[in-house]
């Protein structure tokens, strides 16, 4: 029993985190693609672009979510004011 509690709970890790990168990857194409992103992030050229282009196989890190809500939280921020109205 214990046993598949453990596999469930690993399973479950690793499709949040599939559905997640999934997620993330749609949410730059629909932002522009990297190279828009990261004009928009304020990152720096030389980089900037490369670091975005790793999101879309690595997920948009949690701090930048974070730090630019408007770009990356925009559903999560919509339905908490549909719940709050």
């Amino acid at each position: 029993m214990l046993l598949h509690k453990v596999i469930d709970s690993c399973l479950n890790i690793v499709c949040n985190a599939v559905m997640s990168n999934e997620i993330d990857r749609k949410l730059i194409a629909d932002l522009g693609g990297p190279t828009k992103v990261a004009e928009l992030l304020g990152l720096p050229k030389v980089h900037g672009v490369q670091r975005v282009q790793n999101w879309i196989n690595r997920g948009i890190p949690p701090a930048v979510k974070v730090k630019y809500p408007e770009y990356f939280l925009v559903d999560l921020i919509r339905q908490s004011s549909v719940q709050g109205a």
